[in-house]
């Protein structure tokens, strides 16, 4: 194979021109091949084969440098760049990430995840890269659907401004190729970047300006002139009026073209926006006839591109489709956003049933949240449906435009929590702290399908800011007799068997005075009063320890669904503090700003004689790995609070 010749950077020089084409479909095979069986984002990865073949064509690393947006579309670069055996545990713990990582391989320059960010990224590296006075080459590669994010036109209008060259590769993957303004396009690229004709055009505008009676008003003249034509005969002309030269469009899967552009492209004084049009999935039918599919697939059948392991039961995703589509039924004020997610938040249905009441304004989740705020103004009750990592970027607008004007927005916050492969940058472990910090924000969780429907009908009718957060997979659907109204600020006590009686508290009293070993094992084994306060998610996990200590002989346990992490029900739990020895908080977020440490301060504030034992991700980026592994490995399994417990009951 031709692939087995590309060990490391650069290696792909070495292949002769005539056999590029075969290794573009060995790539292709191989990708396949791998992420068929690991999962992993496909689609991206198939339409920037050639493009990626093109750049380390072109470039020279790790001198030079590439900033991916987002990064799912790295894995050919880190093909090319030594890392094929990695493949073999790609996105698995321990294993190769599936996004560009400094720490990974000199040739990733910058660790990406979230969108709109590679040329803001790109231009501080070519800043710092005159400053220092290095000679590289630095190329930001960024799609279409990035450049609906407000952060990135943030970015271009700041690049404008250089005097020295800057890349950014435009990856379209929806726009077709016209043959007719292909040729014209590259005919007037291959002009204006020539050498000879920049080094004219500069001789004689200086010229012209300093002809003191005559220069500057003729440049001024030429200038007009020149813009018109441009206006006429070049696309991207929103580019070039910004002040950022526009090369293509070119055929991205022409590792010729692109080569060739992005060379010409090395040419200009300035910033340049190469435009290479791509089709995502290309070379596999399945991922072009269903890009949204396998922009992340899960393992699956090469055959037919059907899931390996089809879904048994109903995710969290799909439990909140299917309610929201009710309230648009019920309600005609429900309106729903999302941020270019329709099918990854559950919305297309929605979308369908309600198209005039449905907005997808593009990867832009500020905007996302103000715009929402504004239907609210105006007496509409949206919903912006958002993943947990992603609605960071609102962070902002949810205080000033929402939580501030208490407009009454609900968020529903998909992928909360622990979502495995996609590793730090999509781990939604932070949602708890930020949201709860902020002024007039209710902040609730479900323990099961049930609740989640329960919250979502609460939430739209309540009349005030609202952010309801669950977790990736299948959505518990065990407890559907514990089905309490949901009320503000109230908890749930779904098991109320470890309360202490007040004749329990003087018997506890004599045997603390005696101090025997006996009956301090005693205690710990039988006496033992636990209460499990778990929210959303853990109140699964709650169940699975409360079975743990059963079969330990400790049979005392009493559980609370919290519900809400703000407002926070102080009077359960100092009712648990009461009535129990060992208070253990549960949560699928970090301790600091948590559930956790706030049960924690109360407690103390009461002058609690319970133990707490907070139960709460480590204050850590956690990297990629499945979910179920990286709990046991962050100590929130039903086995690793279990053996927490006991350790902690042993020194009470």
């Amino acid at each position: 194979m031709i692939l087995d010749q590309i060990q490391k950077e650069n290696d792909i020089k070495k292949i002769p021109h005539q056999e590029l084409d075969l290794l573009a479909a060995e790539i292709r095979e191989f990708l396949i091949e791998k992420i068929s069986k690991n999962g992993g984002h496909l689609g991206a990865n198939l339409g920037a084969v050639e493009l990626t073949m093109a750049l380390h064509l072109s470039l020279n690393l790790p001198e030079d440098k590439i900033i991916w947006d987002v990064g799912h579309q790295s894995y050919i670069h880190k093909l090319l760049t030594g890392r094929r055996e990695g493949f073999e545990s790609l996105r698995q713990y321990g294993g190769m990430s599936g996004f560009p990582k400094r720490k990974e391989s000199p040739c990733d320059c910058f660790d990406t995840g979230h969108s709109t960010t590679s040329i803001s990224a790109g231009l501080g590296l070519v800043c710092a890269r005159d400053l220092i006075g290095k000679q590289q080459t630095i190329v930001s590669v960024i799609g279409d659907g990035s450049l609906t994010g407000g952060m990135a036109y943030e970015a271009l209008n700041n690049a404008a401004q250089l005097e020295t060259n800057f890349i950014i590769i435009l990856n379209d993957n929806n726009m077709s190729i016209s043959e007719n303004v292909g040729g014209v396009s590259n005919y007037l690229n291959s002009i204006r970047t020539d050498s000879k004709y920049l080094d004219l055009k500069d001789s004689i505008y200086y010229r012209l300006i300093d002809n003191e009676k005559y220069g500057a008003p003729l440049a001024r003249m030429i200038q007009r002139t020149k813009n018109g034509i441009k206006q006429l005969v070049i696309p991207g002309m929103l580019f070039e009026n910004m002040g950022i030269t526009y090369l293509g469009p070119v055929d991205g899967h022409d590792i010729d073209a692109t080569y060739k552009a992005i060379r010409d492209a090395k040419r200009v004084k300035g910033a340049v926006i190469v435009h290479v049009c791509t089709q995502k999935g290309k070379g596999y039918p399945p991922a072009e006839r269903h890009p949204a599919r396998f922009h992340g697939a899960v393992p699956f059948d090469i055959q037919t591109g059907l899931p390996s392991k089809p879904q048994s039961k109903a995710n969290w995703t799909d439990v909140f489709g299917t309610v929201i589509n009710k309230l648009g039924e019920r309600d005609e004020r429900v309106v729903a956003i999302t941020a270019a997610m329709p099918d990854g938040t559950g919305l297309k249905r929605f979308k369908n049933r309600f198209p005039e009441r449905f907005f997808d304004v593009g990867i832009a989740e500020e905007h996302a949240v103000t715009f929402a705020a504004g239907l609210a103004a105006g007496g509409l009750r949206p919903v912006v449906a958002v993943y947990s990592s992603f609605l960071q970027r609102g962070f902002d607008q949810i205080i000033h435009d929402v939580c501030l004007q208490e407009l009454p927005v609900t968020f529903a916050v998909d992928r909360a929590g622990l979502v495995g492969a996609d590793g730090e940058t999509h781990q939604g472990i932070f949602d708890i702290s930020y949201l709860s910090m902020i002024p007039g924000m209710t902040v609730m969780s479900p323990k099961n399908k049930w609740e989640l429907s329960d919250m979502l009908k609460f939430a739209v009718g309540c009349g005030q800011p609202v952010a309801i957060r669950y977790p990736r997979g299948e959505a518990y659907d065990k407890m559907k007799e514990h089905r309490q109204p949901i009320e503000i600020g109230k908890a749930e006590w779904i098991r109320r068997d470890g309360f202490m009686t007040d004749a329990d508290k003087e018997n506890k009293a004599g045997k603390t005075s005696e101090k025997s070993k006996r009956e301090n094992d005693k205690k710990q084994d039988e006496d033992l009063h636990i209460a499990l306060l778990a929210f959303g998610s853990m109140v699964e996990t709650a169940e699975q320890v409360r079975t743990l200590l059963e079969e330990k002989g400790i049979t005392q346990v009493s559980l609370l669904n919290l519900r809400f992490a703000k407002p926070l029900d102080e009077n359960a739990v100092i009712e648990a503090g009461q009535g129990h020895d060992l208070v253990v908080t549960m949560e699928e977020n970090v301790f600091e700003g948590g559930i956790g440490q706030r049960i924690l301060d109360l407690m103390t504030e009461e002058g609690s004689k319970a133990k707490v034992l907070p139960i709460a991700l480590p204050d850590a980026y956690v990297e990629h790995g499945s979910a179920a592994i990286l709990k046991k490995e962050l100590g929130i399994d039903a086995e690793s609070i279990f053996d927490k417990i006991m350790e902690t009951a042993g020194a009470l």
